[in-house]
Formats: C-alpha cells, sequence, structure tokens
C-alpha cells in the first residue's frame, strides 16, 4: 500500500466505476435518482455564472457547474 493511496493501487479505477454506476442509475431512474437533482442544480448555478461573466457562455457554465456537482457526488 502506498500511503498517498491507502486503499492500494486499484483505486486509481475505482472513481471510473463509481461515475459509470451513477451515470447509468441517474439514466435509468431519471429524477427519482437521488444524484440527478443535485446535478442538475448545480447545472442551473453554472448557467448562472456563465451568463454573469464575460468570457463564459450559458452552455460552459452548466457543463462546469454539471460536472462539478457530480464529481462532488461519486467522491463521497
Amino acid at each position: 500500500m502506498d500511503e498517498n493511496n491507502p486503499r492500494g493501487p486499484e483505486r486509481g479505477n475505482d472513481w471510473v466505476e463509481d461515475a459509470k454506476n451513477e451515470i447509468s442509475g441517474m439514466a435509468r431512474q431519471g429524477l427519482d435518482h437521488p444524484s440527478t437533482k443535485p446535478v442538475l442544480a448545480g447545472a442551473a448555478i453554472g448557467a448562472v455564472a456563465g451568463a454573469l461573466l464575460p468570457v463564459i457562455s450559458l452552455p460552459i457554465g452548466a457543463l462546469v457547474g454539471a460536472g462539478f456537482a457530480f464529481y462532488n457526488r461519486i467522491k463521497k
């Protein structure tokens, strides 16, 4: 075991598997899945930020916001 990675070397691919499971669950269950609403809220917040900031556009802000909320959900 590595002191920087207490779960061992296989932990590197574990988040990819978690993300796949989370995305497939969100696709199957829709708004009933517990991660869907926080990710949509993150997309909305990102879209508002994208609209207010001069360099970032609305779609890019929505993608960044959704990505940040999704990341926060799967890292737990």
